[in-house]
């Protein structure tokens, strides 16, 4: 299994964050484009415990997958989980955390997956997945600051 922590600063209220990543269709401004990534099912203004999404997103060389996710858990302006039902994966379990601090929230993400398959899938999973997902997490810390530190300034 592996895993990835980011961290990032945003100097917003934590009202203003969670109105942002509590929103699914937010997803599709911090995924690069290069995955197409659609929301496929209807989704509600807001997540909820139990909320699927149903996903297509092309992640490696736009070849389109199917991808269902469910939020876990919740807790209101404090973190939430989404974890894959149906996708690439053997296991995504992806929880994101908002911390207040003196100088705005630190949102942090902390994700586990496996790519699974045996060999063959420690082979991908060193040779592309884990690069992948390093480029999603840095492409979505980049837009976050376009958004919430430019519009600051």
């Amino acid at each position: 299994m592996k895993t990835l922590y980011k961290e990032i600063l945003l100097p917003i209220s934590l009202e203003k964050c969670w109105d942002f990543f509590s929103r699914p269709e937010n997803l599709n401004i911090i995924t690069p484009p290069y995955m197409n990534f659609k929301i496929l099912n209807k989704v509600p203004e807001k997540m909820y415990k139990g909320l699927m999404i149903l996903y297509k997103v092309s992640p490696i060389m736009n070849i389109p997958m199917t991808w269902v996710t469910e939020i876990t858990q919740i807790e209101d302006y404090k973190y939430f989980v989404d974890e894959q039902r149906i996708g690439p994966y053997k296991l995504w379990h992806h929880e994101h955390h908002f911390i207040e601090k003196e100088n705005g929230i630190l949102a942090i993400d902390k994700l586990y997956y496996d790519v699974g398959y045996s060999i063959f899938g420690k082979i991908i999973e060193d040779m592309f997945v884990q690069h992948k997902v390093n480029e999603i997490f840095e492409y979505r810390e980049k837009k976050l600051k376009e958004i919430f530190i430019k519009e600051r300034d």
